[in-house]
């Protein structure tokens, strides 16, 4: 029983890490906020119209366009200064989960799962056929393309959209962990107040000895 004992130790003491994860998981997902938050503000006339134009001339044919692109850039926009300070991360996640989800079924769920096309997919076997074209007949080009890595084709399916979900997920569940987060140390001072921004055993209210 003393292997035991000893395992059930060390993951006691390792279970005062369980905050990297979740630091991980925020850090992760501040770049990929903002660079969607960028995209809506800085061309927001032109997000409102594929919003409301009709799936005929490539848009998502969405009621009330305007309104829907407000939230969706709101809910980004927050949840980059959210992730970044740890703040509020369990109230942010659920906007967040929404717009994601919306994406998903959208703009990626006709697309399938993949994120990026497999190797026997149509479109992948056309490209192949196009590089090895352009190897034969301009070989200095195909170097220049493929110097700095493969050129792939993205299949623009629901496999990233999906994954962000399950991140956001975690940190609606767990919190946005301890001490390098604002919700760790609000809850520590405000126990009354602010106990609902993170689980207890997150706060450490529940450490074993």
């Amino acid at each position: 029983m003393t292997i035991f004992k000893t395992l059930e130790r060390l993951f006691t003491r390792i279970q005062l890490l369980d905050f990297l994860p979740l630091l991980a998981i925020r850090l992760y997902l501040i770049p990929i906020f903002y660079e969607g938050a960028h995209a809506k503000l800085t061309g927001f006339g032109a997000l409102v119209t594929w919003f409301g134009a009709p799936a005929s001339q490539g848009g998502l044919h969405m009621p009330a366009p305007l309104l829907l692109a407000i939230l969706a850039t709101a809910a980004e926009t927050a949840g980059c200064i959210c992730l970044a300070l740890g703040l509020f991360t369990r109230l942010i996640s659920v906007p967040l989960m929404v717009t994601m989800t919306v994406a998903g079924l959208s703009v990626h769920w006709s697309h399938g799962w993949a994120a990026i096309a497999g190797k026997t997919a149509e479109s992948t076997l056309r490209f192949q056929a196009f590089m090895e074209w352009l190897a034969q007949n301009f070989p200095g080009r195909f170097n220049y393309i493929t110097q700095l890595g493969d050129p792939i084709i993205l299949n623009n399916g629901i496999e990233f959209t999906v994954t962000y979900v399950i991140l956001l997920a975690v940190l609606f569940f767990r919190g946005g962990g301890r001490w390098v987060s604002a919700d760790y140390w609000l809850s520590r001072f405000f126990p009354v107040q602010a106990a609902w921004l993170m689980p207890a055993d997150s706060r450490g209210d529940t450490q074993s000895a």
